[in-house]
């Protein structure tokens, strides 16, 4: 058995800095003190992965895969220069086919899943190591950990092949406060029910306009105005700040502050989350899952970090959805780079899911 493997090393650096990605914007990044994270991600898989002593890892050099092995046999077949770059990618796994390789384990967001089925195609299956911004594709596992699982199933023979969304999301339209996702291909993907995410599902109908209203309306009679609200991403919680008449400054698709009914940070990154923190004695996290998905952490608002919640308090979370989405979401997912943290989050949660009505749901970690 082979498994081909490789990391993109600037995956997922946008995220904790609210740059909604990464793709051309490395620089800004850094610049803005975002760290690496796809190693560590990798890295986490592979201290879990137990390979037969036949299996052999074919890999890049470096940061793009060596550096992250351990006890498993790799042949590296692959050496880049300087920071990599998608056509690295993409060179990779042009050498990864020609030497016959049985699965490509990958490890990056939407983007570098793109690079790697822009070349692959349906040729070998590939599963990615959920280590981006956004990660609406259907190919990542949960976490690193079930990644791990499900590779070593594959290898026993013990999974089945099913296709699996490529989503192909605008960026600067992201960045724009706009979704825009179409379907980039189909990928063929080891399935695990449970341990591989379903692409992100977009719920729009008049009953959910409706349900979004009462969630709101009920959110501005119980938000106190002596306290801080972090208010993440998408359209229920936008809702809330239209019906709070700050429509057009919050952010749909970043993370914003609100206070005595007023907007006191835009589209914040983690380091000014946690500046804003500091300065305030009552503070709650208002989020609302992704549809279908389920996450509530670790998908599309990293900012809202592992340390960011530790300040606030996992008592001072709100979990806002609609009926509709509670239903299509069998159980709630968190991801937030902490696994102590992570496993205090698992349990029963209350959801606002209409005007004064709630619903119990469970939070697991992927």
């Amino acid at each position: 058995m082979k498994i081909g493997f490789l990391v993109n090393p600037v995956a997922g650096m946008g995220g904790s800095v609210a740059l909604k990605g990464t793709d051309g914007l490395v620089e800004e990044a850094l610049k803005l003190g975002a760290s690496p994270v796809a190693c560590n991600r990798a890295r986490l898989c592979m201290k879990e992965l137990n390979l037969d002593p036949t299996t052999v890892i074919i890999t890049c050099g470096g940061d793009m895969g060596e550096e992250v092995l351990d006890k498993q046999r790799y042949e590296v077949v692959y050496n880049h220069q300087g920071r990599s770059t998608c056509e690295d990618t993409k060179q990779a796994c042009e050498i990864f086919l020609e030497e016959s390789i049985d699965l490509l384990l990958f490890c990056g967001g939407d983007g570098t899943a793109r690079d790697v089925f822009s070349v692959v195609g349906n040729k070998v299956p590939i599963l990615g190591i959920p280590a981006g911004v956004k990660m609406h594709s259907a190919v990542f596992a949960i976490t690193p950990r079930s990644a791990a699982r499900i590779v070593e199933l594959f290898c026993r023979g013990e999974t089945e092949l099913r296709d699996a969304e490529i989503m192909d999301t605008d960026e600067d339209a992201y960045r724009r406060n706009e979704l825009r996702m179409k379907i980039f291909g189909y990928a063929r993907t080891p399935y695990v029910p449970v341990l591989v995410q379903p692409g992100k599902s977009v719920i729009q109908s008049v009953s959910e306009e409706q349900a979004k209203e009462d969630i709101a309306r009920f959110a501005c009679e119980f938000m106190s105005r002596d306290e801080l609200y972090i208010m993440g991403a998408g359209t229920t919680i936008y809702k809330i700040a239209e019906m709070m008449h700050l429509g057009k400054e919050k952010t749909l698709l970043g993370v914003d502050a609100v206070k005595n009914g007023r907007l006191v940070g835009k589209d914040l990154t983690e380091r000014q989350l946690l500046q804003l923190i500091a300065k305030e004695d009552k503070v709650k996290i208002m989020v609302s899952p992704i549809g279908a998905q389920g996450f509530i952490f670790g998908r599309g608002n990293q900012q809202i970090s592992a340390e960011v919640i530790e300040r606030v308090g996992i008592d001072n979370i709100i979990v806002l959805a609609t009926p509709q989405k509670l239903s299509e979401t069998p159980f709630l997912v968190v991801d937030t780079g902490s696994e102590a943290l992570d496993k205090r989050l698992c349990g029963y949660i209350s959801v606002v899911c209409g005007y004064r009505m709630a619903q119990r749901k469970e939070v697991r970690r992927g």
